[in-house]
């Protein structure tokens, strides 16, 4: 077995169920949908158990991003994992959400940045024409209130998680090049729409990762094929990795939702195994130091 290095993981979800709302892990649970029925990691899930899943790694540090909370709750959610940063040291960085689309979003930027551990923003906006796949019930991305919201991240220091589908890429692709104090983080390996969509992954990916303050976090991959194989995972990793280079991406968990597609070690040994032949230098930059780095996290790996 390749050797496991240490992990900085770049994309963490922790919720407790009786504290904030999550409307997405309540019932009635859809059997379709992007991630099928999310039913299994309907229950809490804090630190501890995030660090019994990832027991048989180093984990140096974790990134908490936006886990779906109620719109109204996304301040409560920050407050909530700072007191838990600030009690035991992770999450090391959180993304917190905001509706970049809402004429009112200053504020909320704003009282999220006075947070100490808060580096940035996820506005989930992944629209798709088929209703079974799409999670927004249209393309916000395109309206001008949501690029006025985004160009104010950078006033408040903040970066964005980009998670929207492939065939949104080439038109978001000028909006991100306006604006390079924006670093943009895209979740998932860009989620490809299964096999069939692989061109227009490839075209989208390649649009964004032209511009050079846009990286790519390599995780979901559930997303992309369920049930996957490690054969379908290389070519999309290997492709990724291309794309982008070794210094713009990195392996993430996606801890809890991922364990709908399988287990920690199964998919991070299968992230170390397709990366076994790379150099020292580049291994460790794909699974803590480009983390690090990008998410101003400050740790000595």
């Amino acid at each position: 077995m390749t050797e496991r290095l240490p992990f900085v993981d770049a994309h963490v979800h922790l919720w407790d169920l009786s504290h904030l709302r999550y409307p997405w892990l309540m019932p009635p649970f859809a059997e379709d949908g992007p991630n099928g029925s999310v039913e299994p990691i309907a229950k809490d899930y804090g630190l501890d158990d995030y660090l019994a899943d990832a027991n048989g790694w180093d984990v140096r540090g974790i990134v908490h991003v936006d886990a779906g909370a109620d719109p109204a709750d996304a301040l409560q959610e920050s407050d909530w994992l700072q007191a838990m940063a600030d009690a035991r040291g992770m999450p090391n960085a959180i993304v917190a959400f905001a509706a970049l689309d809402d004429p009112k979003v200053e504020a909320l930027l704003a009282a999220h940045a006075e947070r100490r551990s808060v580096r940035g923003i996820r506005h989930i906006v992944n629209w798709h024409p088929d209703p079974v796949r799409t999670y927004t019930p249209r393309d916000v991305t395109g309206d001008k209130a949501w690029a006025a919201g985004f160009a104010l991240l950078g006033k408040y220091g903040l970066s964005f998680d980009l998670q929207a589908y492939p065939g949104q890429f080439p038109a978001l692709a000028p909006l991100l090049e306006r604006h390079p104090d924006v670093p943009v983080m895209i979740n998932h390996a860009g989620i490809m729409v299964g096999e069939s969509g692989r061109e227009e992954w490839r075209a989208g990916m390649r649009a964004l990762a032209a511009i050079p303050h846009v990286a790519v976090k390599i995780s979901g991959i559930g997303f992309a094929f369920r049930p996957w194989t490690i054969e379908q995972m290389r070519s999309y990793v290997l492709e990724t990795i291309e794309l982008f280079g070794t210094g713009r991406a990195m392996f993430a968990s996606d801890f809890p939702t991922d364990k709908l597609f399988g287990g920690f070690d199964q998919h991070l040994d299968a992230y170390n195994a397709i990366v076994a032949d790379f150099s020292d230098d580049e291994r460790r930059a794909l699974f803590a130091g480009n983390a690090n780095r990008l998410y101003r996290l400050g740790l000595t790996l």
